[in-house]
């Protein structure tokens, strides 16, 4: 008998706030199914997993930290996503935004003052936009669709990075390993324990493209366009500026991102780039969010758990931190599985009623 999906006359305010709570305790049944196939106990794995991350402070800078990319790529690109503009190619920016940002200390080794770390900031936001750019100019240009585009330059920009790591960026002194130098004093940013001031970027950053989404008029044509291209036209706003506009922002801020984690964690440029999955996983961190940059603040947060998680659950019950893209994807899944049936309704059709 088939299934057809019928789309719903209205929209369930409540069960669309309810929706990541939903998809959170299916993925929750969901892990304690794993552990319990895995031999473990599914409770004591739970607990591992979701709340030993949360229980001393060295893990929960170990969380800022990770969480701290995830929010600035998030905001950036709910707000995209908001527009009807997709954004993929999150990971190839990052990647460019630290490329950008370290080659000013790979380049001048001896540079040593405050404004080293204002410009290798501007830099990796420089970078993130520049290869954002490519995608935008393809669809707006030739229609070209922006989620291949976008995504095929992840590969792109892997490989460029690993190229420049390699060759003209190798430290002349690093025994043939693939890095360059170390950077030091102004070209790391300030940090508290393991807290870098990204952290911080990332909450000011998410609160204000907030405000821009809710309160201004730039965030109404982006919800607009998205909502309504032909309503949008009409009201005079442009969608190839809107798609600029949000592959500028959401590739500066993953660019951004990127100069974070190389200024504030690994404090050099070597390959393979040891991030793990940023760029992706701050998709699932968007759509958690509700495509609100507030909202992502939260939802990177959790992200950043199954990564902790993934972690412990290596160490502690000897499961592999593999696990950790299992509950990410099964998360995105019944996020994506609870929006739709918000949307639509499930209908039977008989056979029957197929040939009337």
């Amino acid at each position: 008998m088939p299934l057809r999906l019928e789309k719903r006359s209205e929209r369930s305010a409540t069960m669309a706030l309810l929706s990541p709570v939903i998809a959170i305790g299916l993925t929750l049944i969901f892990g304690a199914l794993v552990f319990w196939g895995r031999g473990v106990d599914p409770l004591h794995g739970l607990y591992v997993y979701w709340l030993e991350p949360l229980t001393d402070e060295w893990n929960l800078e170990k969380l800022v930290v990770k969480a701290t990319p995830l929010v600035l790529m998030a905001s950036g690109l709910a707000l995209s996503y908001q527009a009807n503009v997709w954004n993929i190619g999150a990971a190839g920016q990052l990647f460019m935004g630290a490329l950008f940002a370290g080659l000013i200390p790979a380049i001048f080794t001896s540079w040593q003052t405050p404004e080293v770390m204002v410009v290798m900031l501007l830099m990796g936001i420089l970078g993130g936009a520049l290869w954002a750019l490519i995608p935008a100019f393809l669809k707006v240009r030739f229609n070209a669709n922006e989620i291949l585009t976008s995504l095929m330059l992840v590969y792109v920009a892997g490989l460029v990075f690993d190229w420049l790591v390699r060759g003209a960026l190798r430290d002349p002194k690093g025994y043939n390993f693939p890095k360059t130098v170390n950077f030091a004093g102004w070209q790391t940013l300030p940090t508290w324990g393991d807290i870098h001031l990204g952290a911080l970027f990332a909450v000011v950053i998410a609160l204000g493209l907030g405000f821009l989404m809710w309160r201004m008029l730039k965030g109404f044509e982006l919800r607009t366009l998205g909502a309504a291209p032909r309503a949008g036209k009409f009201a005079g706003f442009s969608m190839n500026r809107a798609v600029y506009f949000c592959f500028l922002v959401s590739g500066g801020l993953a660019g951004l991102a990127g100069a974070c984690d190389v200024m504030g964690v690994g404090r050099q440029l070597q390959t393979p780039y040891s991030t793990p999955d940023y760029g992706f996983v701050a998709i699932i961190v968007a759509f958690l969010g509700r495509l609100n940059p507030i909202g992502a603040i939260f939802s990177g947060v959790l992200l950043a758990i199954t990564f902790l998680g993934g972690e412990a659950a290596q160490t502690t019950l000897q499961i592999p931190d593999k696990i950790a893209k299992v509950f990410q994807g099964v998360l995105l899944f019944f996020v994506l599985a609870c929006d739709t049936l918000i949307l639509y309704r499930i209908k039977w059709v008989s056979s029957r009623s197929k040939q009337d």
